[in-house]
């Protein structure tokens, strides 16, 4: 018998399950589904999942799904997080497995979350005596701005019942990869803290009075004043914006007009804002109301703002995030985990999981070994690449950092 720390096997049982893995992952990826109904990917995950002693619960307002190991002791629970939807976009990357449904595309490695996450279903089911405690396996939909894990902690994610013993067993901690196409194949990098951004939406509208583009003088023309907010807008972010707490701020949308000779009576600008502190991030706020008031205000403009809050900031606990580091080390060695110098300012909503837990997120390599990933198509690409061999690493990293949770030791 396996001591109750010992993970050394892992890496080797999580080989034979990569057969699987991939053909739940190919068929995920043939058939991807967007935002937080996922019908057929429901019922893939739960054909894959199926005959393991597992607890399930299928969540109502998404298609989210809970499926509960409890180990042969009592202790504490864990969730495993893995996402499932995909992105609304094309995919042109020439597999014999690329999507089949019209602008949708597995683009950011939610396909490989998912069949890993199952595979560690089935792994940590062959360690179940070893187990203290539950692991809560946390099928994730709407992770591409749908707010699902938000959604799956109002309907009750954490709020978990009693042993089947009778023993009281909380959430004290959660764990999520997250595929890259930025690494090699197997390697794993994370940090302590700050992972990834917050992420808002930036709308301004400023209205005026429109009229012939040969007559400015007789209108209230917005498009210079927008142009202005533009240029104002990062001035203000290096200039009040502390260098070493940083933020992005980024106008991607301005519309206006219908024609040449036509001075629009509006204009609509449209950007995001990215920061990894909510003093930064609310700071940001301030300073886009401002800038768009004033310069509004000197162009006798009406304008409008709405800053729409999106993820929040995912931030690693500290001692759990350096428990990763050293259970990755361990299990596949300490020349193939990288230590994150700064975060990433894509956005996360595994942020709200560890808003409540302590717990962290680390990205998984999945670019192959004689391929550089400076030059990979990046997640988010119609046309990136995720080489399938990385899934063992990340079957055994999630069974790990639940055994060693788990672990009375």
């Amino acid at each position: 018998m396996a001591e109750p720390n010992d993970i050394s096997t892992l890496t080797v049982e999580s080989r034979d399950l990569l057969d699987d893995a991939i053909r739940l992952r190919r068929s995920l990826h043939e058939w991807p589904e967007l935002g937080n109904h996922l019908p057929r990917t429901r019922d893939e995950v739960l054909a894959s999942i199926e005959g393991l002693p597992l607890d399930i619960t299928l969540h109502e307002t998404t298609s989210g799904i809970v499926a509960s190991l409890e180990g042969d002791k009592p202790g504490p629970t864990i969730i495993l997080r893995g996402d499932m939807d995909a992105l609304p976009m094309p995919e042109d990357t020439g597999v014999d497995f690329s999507s089949r449904v019209e602008n949708a595309m597995h683009a950011c490695g939610h396909d490989t979350h998912t069949a890993m996450l199952a595979g560690a279903a089935r792994l940590l089911t062959a360690h179940r005596s070893r187990l203290h405690g539950r692991v809560l396996f946390m099928f994730q939909p709407g992770e591409e701005g749908h707010n699902g894990a938000g959604h799956m902690i109002d309907e009750g994610l954490f709020d978990v019942g009693p042993l089947s013993d009778g023993s009281a067993s909380a959430v004290t901690g959660a764990f999520a990869i997250h595929t890259t196409s930025s690494l090699p194949t197997g390697f794993i990098s994370t940090r302590q803290g700050p992972l990834m951004a917050s992420s808002d939406v930036i709308s301004i509208v400023l209205t005026g009075k429109g009229g012939h583009a040969s007559e400015p003088f007789r209108t209230l023309d917005p498009v210079p004043a927008a142009c202005e907010i533009v240029q104002a807008l990062q001035s203000m972010m290096t200039r009040r914006i502390n260098t070493f707490n940083p933020g992005v701020l980024t106008i991607t949308q301005i519309n206006a007009g219908t024609t040449t000779n036509v001075i629009p009576e509006s204009v609509h600008i449209k950007g995001t804002i990215r920061a990894i502190s909510e003093t930064t991030r609310r700071l940001i706020h301030d300073g886009v109301r401002r800038v768009a008031e004033g310069v509004a205000a000197a162009h006798d403009l009406d304008v409008a703002v709405d800053l729409r809050d999106g993820y929040d900031v995912t931030v690693n606990d500290n001692d759990y995030a350096a428990r990763a580091a050293a259970i990755t080390k361990e299990l596949i060695g300490a020349d193939r985990f990288i230590e994150l110098p700064t975060p990433v300012m894509g956005a996360e909503d595994f942020g709200y999981v560890l808003n409540h837990v302590p717990g962290a997120m680390v990205f998984l390599g999945a670019t192959p070994l004689d391929k550089n990933p400076a030059q990979a198509a990046p997640n988010h690409s119609n046309r990136v690449f995720y080489d399938e061999q990385c899934m063992t690493t990340g079957i055994a990293l999630y069974s790990a950092v639940a055994l060693r949770h788990l672990s009375p030791v």
